[in-house]
C-alpha cells in the first residue's frame, strides 16, 4: 500500500510540475468485459524509455484524458491502463488525435471474495475458484478427505470415487498446487486425514499450462486441496490392523508428506474382507487421455464369457485376498520446476460364483440360454511412471515414462446349456512401455511454439484352454476331444509425433499444428483341438491368422481460442490423410484404403452473469476401424462365440451437438444445471449373428447401419442453513436406437431409460447427522418389428445411514441399503443390507478402537437383471454373507 501511494504521490508530482508544457490531449474510454465502466482506473502516458510523462485517474464514467507534452516525443508513446481486480493493458500511440479506448479483463481475484460466516457452513467465491471451508463441512465420523467431498454442495461422488462439480468430471485433483496423482485420486481421497486438509477448491476454465494461460480456451474443472500450515511440516502417518470371523483379515500403514518442496502418499494395504484396492488405480479420465493420445490399443480380445459385477457395492459380493503397494511422490526441485514417480503393484485373488439366464428375443420366438460359473481370477499388476514437468509463464516442458506389467490367471468351472462339466483357464501376459514427450516456448510477440513426440509399444499374449472338448460338431467333426485352445497376440508400435504455434493476439489466439503418426501391427491367432491321444490340429481351415498391419497419418490443424471474460470459443478445424494397408497370404487378403477426413469441433461458453453460463458444442468425428475388424480366420472370443470380418473396414461417422446451462450462487450454496445431448453415428457394417441355445457365431457384413441417441439430464444441489441440510438431485432420460441383425432378421431396437436420482444430508445436532439416497431407473426396450414384443424392467435403490456419537469419543453408525427391481418378465425382486460400526477414540494413545458388522441380515444371493435391446439377463449371485471385524487403527 505505502509502495502505492508514492508512486500515485510521484505522479501526481510529475503531472504538477510539467502541466503547463502540454499541446494535445489523448482520450478514451476504460470499461470492464461487460461494457460496464470502470472508474479511478490508472492512466499512464509513458515514452519508448518508460519514463512517465503523464498520469490521470478515469471518471465516474470511465473516460480518461491525458495531457501530450509539446516537447515530447511522439514516435513512441504508449498509454498504459490499470486497476485493481483487472489486468494491466497497453497500446501504441499512433495518433494522438484518435480515441484509445480499453476493455479490462478480470484477474483471478477480480470478484470480491463472497463470505459466509456466523456458525454457518464458510463458502467463499473468488473470480473462478470456490472454496470450501473443509472443517464447517466434516462431521465427526469423518476420517479421510473424501468422506468431506461426497458432502460438499455442488460436488458429488459417485460409488468409483469419480468427482463431479455441477454435473462436470473434475480434470485432476492438486494437492497443495501439485499434481501429484494425475487423475488416479481415489489414492488421495482415501488417504488423506480430512483434518489435515483446510480448503477444498473449485477452479473453473481451469487452465494448468502457464504459458497458455489467458490465450489457450479451456473449460476444465479442477480441484485443489490446500493443506493446513501444521501438517505441511511434518509427516502424518496412519495404520490398522484387525481381523474378524469368519477368517477375515483388513490392514494397511501410510505415510504422507505436504510440504512445498515435496510430497507424498505412500502405502501398504491388504485386506479379505471385500474391499477392492483395485479401485485406488482407478484413472478416471481415461478415455480423454487415450482420445488426446490418438492411441488405439488393442483390448483384451478372449475371456471365460463370465457375467460382470452385480450392482452393489463391492464389500457386499467380492471374495477376495488383496494386496496393494502404492508410492506417490513429487519433489520440486526449484519453482516451477517437478519430478514426479508414481509405482504401483497390485496382488489378488477373486472368487465369484453365480448363474445366468440370457433370453433373446426374436419375432415369434424366444432363445433361452442358462449357465453356471465358479470363478478364479488372479491378477497381478505392476506400474512405474516417472515425470519431469517444468511450468513456467514462457517455458513448458513436460515428459512422462510409464511401464505397466499385466499378468492375469482365471479359471472357470463350467455348466452351460450344450456345455456340461467344463473348465477354463485363461491367461495374458501384458507389457506396455510409453513415452510421451511435450515442450512450448514462447517468443517474441507472444507467440508459443510447441513440439511433441509419443511412442509406444505394446504386447499381450493371451491364451485360453477349454475341456474337455465342446461343440464336436463344429470343431472336430463329431469326434469327441480333450481340449480346445485359443491364443491371439497383437504386437503393436506407435507413434504421434506434432509441431505447433500459437499466436496470441487482443482477442483470440490462433493455433496452427502439422503431425504425423505411425502403427505397425501383427495380429497373430490360432484356435486349435487336442485329441484324445494328444495330437494337436487345427479346429478348421479357418482357425488361424497371420494379419500384418500398417496405418499412417498425415495432419494438420487450425484453430481459434477466444479466452474472454464474457464470450469464450473455441473453434478446431484439423484435416487427416490417413492410410492403412493390411494384408494376409491364407485369405488371399491385400487391401490398401486412403481416406481424407475433416473433423470439425467448436465449442462456445457465454457468461450470462458473474455465476451462470450458457455452453454448447459441435463435433463431428470420422473413424475407421482397427486390426481387430480386418481378420478373416475364425477367433473363439469365449466358449460360445466364433467371431470372424467378412467386410470392408468399419468406418464410422459421429456427430454430437450439446447444449448446457449452469448456474451457481456460491453465498446461497445454490446450484444447477441442465444439459442436452443428441449424437448420431453412422456406420458402413452391421455384426450379423447366429444364435442357438448353446452356440453364437458372428460375421461383420457391409450395411449402411444408423445409430441415434438422445440425452437429457439435470442436477442441482442446494443447502439450506436453518436446517444445517444438503439436498441434492438429478435427472437423466437417455434414449438409443440401433440395429440387430440376429439369425437373418434385421431388427431395429428402441431402449429408453428414465432415472431420477435424490439425497439429503443433514446435520441434526452436533452429535447426530443423517443421509439418505434415493435412485430409480426404469428401462424400456422395444422394436417397431411385428413379433419382436417389447419389455421393460424398473430398478429402485434406497441408501441410509444413521450417526450418532454419544460422547466425544464414541462413535455409532447404522446404515442400510435396500434393492427392488420390478420386470416384466418374472417376479420382483427385494434385497435389503444392514451394517454397523461403533468406532472408540482412545485420544491418549492417538488410537481408535473399531468394530464392523456387515450384511446384518446374512444376505447369500443376489439377482441383479439387466435389459439392453432385445437382450434379458438375469444373474443370481453368492454373496459372502454376515462378517464381523475388529480394528486397531493409531497415527503418527
Amino acid at each position: 500500500m505505502i509502495r502505492a501511494i508514492a508512486i500515485a504521490v510521484s505522479c501526481i508530482c510529475i503531472l504538477f510540475l510539467t502541466q503547463m508544457g502540454y499541446a494535445q490531449t489523448i482520450k478514451g474510454t476504460i470499461t470492464d468485459s461487460l461494457g460496464k465502466a470502470v472508474p479511478y482506473a490508472n492512466a499512464k502516458l509513458t515514452t519508448g524509455s518508460n519514463l512517465i510523462i503523464a498520469f490521470s485517474t478515469s471518471d465516474n464514467k470511465g473516460n480518461y484524458s491525458l495531457a501530450v507534452p509539446a516537447d515530447a516525443d511522439k514516435s513512441s508513446l504508449k498509454v498504459e491502463i490499470s486497476s485493481v481486480g483487472y489486468k494491466k493493458q497497453s497500446k501504441v500511440i499512433t495518433n494522438v488525435t484518435a480515441s484509445y479506448n480499453f476493455k479490462l479483463s478480470s484477474t483471478n481475484n477480480a470478484l470480491e471474495a463472497v463470505t459466509v460466516k456466523n456458525k454457518r457452513p464458510r463458502i467463499t467465491a473468488r473470480g473462478d475458484t470456490l472454496n470450501y471451508s473443509a472443517a464447517d463441512f466434516t462431521s465427526p465420523q469423518d476420517r479421510v478427505i473424501g468422506d468431506v467431498i461426497k458432502r460438499l454442495p455442488g460436488v458429488e461422488m459417485d460409488d468409483n470415487g469419480k468427482i463431479k462439480y455441477n454435473g462436470k468430471a473434475i480434470s485432476s485433483l492438486y494437492i497443495g498446487g501439485d499434481n501429484l496423482l494425475d487423475d488416479k485420486y481415489n489414492i488421495a481421497t482415501k488417504t488423506i486425514p480430512n483434518g489435515v486438509v483446510d480448503k477444498v477448491q473449485i477452479m473453473e476454465n481451469h487452465q494448468p499450462i502457464k504459458a497458455l494461460k489467458d490465450k489457450v480456451v479451456s473449460d476444465d474443472v479442477a480441484m485443489n486441496l490446500t493443506i493446513k500450515s501444521d501438517a505441511k511440516m511434518q509427516m502424518v502417518g496412519q495404520g490398522n490392523m484387525g481381523g474378524g470371523l469368519p477368517g477375515k483379515y483388513d490392514g494397511n500403514i501410510n505415510a504422507m508428506m505436504f510440504k512445498d518442496k515435496y510430497k507424498a502418499i505412500n502405502y501398504v494395504k491388504g485386506n479379505n474382507v471385500g474391499i477392492e484396492v483395485q479401485n485406488d488405480l482407478i484413472s478416471h479420465n481415461l478415455s480423454a487421455y487415450l482420445s488426446r493420445l490418438d492411441n488405439n490399443k488393442p483390448d483384451n480380445l478372449l475371456s471365460l464369457g463370465a457375467a460382470g459385477n452385480p450392482n452393489l457395492p463391492t464389500n457386499r459380493y467380492l471374495f477376495n485376498r488383496s494386496g496393494l503397494v502404492n508410492l506417490n511422490n513429487l519433489v520440486n526441485i526449484k519453482k516451477d520446476v517437478q519430478l514426479k514417480a508414481n509405482l504401483s503393484y497390485l496382488h489378488d485373488r477373486q472368487l465369484q460364483q453365480y448363474s445366468k439366464v440370457r433370453e433373446t428375443y426374436l419375432p415369434n420366438d424366444t432363445i433361452r440360454f442358462t449357465e453356471l460359473q465358479d470363478n478364479r481370477r488372479r491378477p497381478d499388476l505392476l506400474r512405474a511412471q516417472t515425470t519431469l514437468n517444468i511450468n513456467k509463464s514462457q517455458y513448458y516442458l513436460n515428459n512422462n515414462l510409464i511401464a505397466d506389467y499385466e499378468h492375469n490367471a482365471s479359471y472357470s468351472g463350467l455348466n452351460a446349456t450344450g456345455t456340461p462339466g467344463s473348465l477354463q483357464n485363461l491367461a495374458n501376459r501384458k507389457f506396455d512401455l510409453s513415452n510421451e514427450f511435450n515442450i512450448m516456448k514462447t517468443g517474441n510477440g507472444g507467440n508459443v511454439y510447441e513440439g511433441y513426440s509419443y511412442i509406444n509399444r505394446l504386447s499381450n499374449p493371451e491364451r485360453r484352454i477349454l475341456e474337455p472338448g465342446i461343440n464336436q460338431d463344429i470343431f472336430n467333426n463329431n469326434e469327441p476331444y480333450t481340449q480346445l485352445v485359443q491364443t491371439v497376440n497383437i504386437p503393436t508400435f506407435f507413434t504421434n509425433n506434432y509441431v505447433s504455434l500459437k499466436r496470441s493476439g487482443n482477442t483470440f489466439t490462433q493455433s496452427y499444428k502439422a503431425g504425423f503418426s505411425l502403427q505397425s501391427q501383427q495380429l497373430e491367432s490360432a484356435l486349435s483341438v487336442v485329441q484324445t491321444d494328444g495330437d494337436v490340429a487345427q479346429a478348421s481351415n479357418t482357425a488361424t491368422n497371420n494379419l500384418d498391419w500398417f496405418k499412417s497419418k498425415v495432419y494438420g490443424e487450425a484453430a481459434i481460442d477466444m479466452p474472454g471474460e464474457k464470450f469464450k470459443l473455441n473453434m478446431r478445424l484439423p484435416v487427416s490423410l490417413q492410410n492403412i494397408n493390411f494384408s494376409e497370404a491364407k485369405y488371399a487378403v491385400d487391401q490398401r484404403l486412403t481416406r481424407l477426413y475433416f473433423d470439425p469441433h467448436v465449442s462456445v461458453r457465454y457468461n450470462t452473469s458473474a455465476e451462470q453460463y450458457v455452453s454448447a458444442a459441435y463435433n463431428y468425428r470420422n473413424d475407421i476401424g482397427d486390426i481387430t475388424q480386418a481378420y478373416r480366420g475364425d477367433i473363439l472370443l469365449n466358449y460360445r462365440t466364433l467371431q470372424a470380418n467378412s467386410a470392408d473396414l468399419s468406418e464410422r461417422k459421429t456427430q454430437t451437438a450439446i447444449l448446457g446451462y449452469t448456474y451457481r450462487k456460491a453465498i446461497k450454496m445454490f446450484f444447477w444445471g441442465v444439459n442436452a445431448m443428441y449424437s448420431h453415428v453412422n456406420l458402413n457394417n452391421i455384426t450379423s449373428s447366429q444364435i442357438t441355445s448353446t452356440f453364437q457365431r458372428q460375421i461383420v457384413l457391409p450395411y449402411a447401419n444408423d445409430m441415434d441417441m438422445f440425452t437429457l439430464s439435470g442436477n442441482v444441489s442446494k443447502y439450506v442453513y436453518p436446517l444445517h441440510t444438503t439436498f441434492a438431485g438429478g435427472y437423466t432420460w437417455q434414449n438409443n436406437k440401433l440395429n440387430q441383425f440376429l439369425n437373418g432378421l434385421l431388427l431395429p431396437y428402441n431402449t429408453i431409460a428414465n432415472s431420477i436420482n435424490s439425497s439429503v444430508e443433514t446435520k441434526i445436532s452436533n452429535r447426530i447427522n443423517v443421509s439418505y439416497k434415493i435412485n430409480a431407473v426404469r428401462t424400456l426396450s422395444r422394436s417397431s418389428v411385428a413379433g419382436a414384443g417389447s419389455t421393460n424392467v424398473t430398478q429402485l435403490q434406497h441408501q441410509g445411514a444413521f450417526n450418532y456419537n454419544p460422547t466425544s469419543n464414541l462413535f455409532l453408525k447404522l446404515s442400510g441399503d435396500h434393492y427392488f427391481t420390478s420386470q416384466a418378465i418374472g417376479s420382483n425382486l427385494n434385497y435389503s443390507f444392514a451394517d454397523f460400526s461403533a468406532r472408540f477414540k482412545v485420544n491418549k494413545f492417538k488410537s481408535d478402537i473399531e468394530l464392523n458388522i456387515l450384511n446384518i441380515f446374512d444376505t447369500k444371493t443376489y439377482s441383479s437383471p439387466l435389459l439392453t435391446a432385445n437382450n434379458y439377463v438375469n444373474s443370481v449371485y453368492t454373496l459372502p454373507g454376515r462378517m464381523a471385524t475388529m480394528k486397531v487403527s493409531f497415527n503418527f
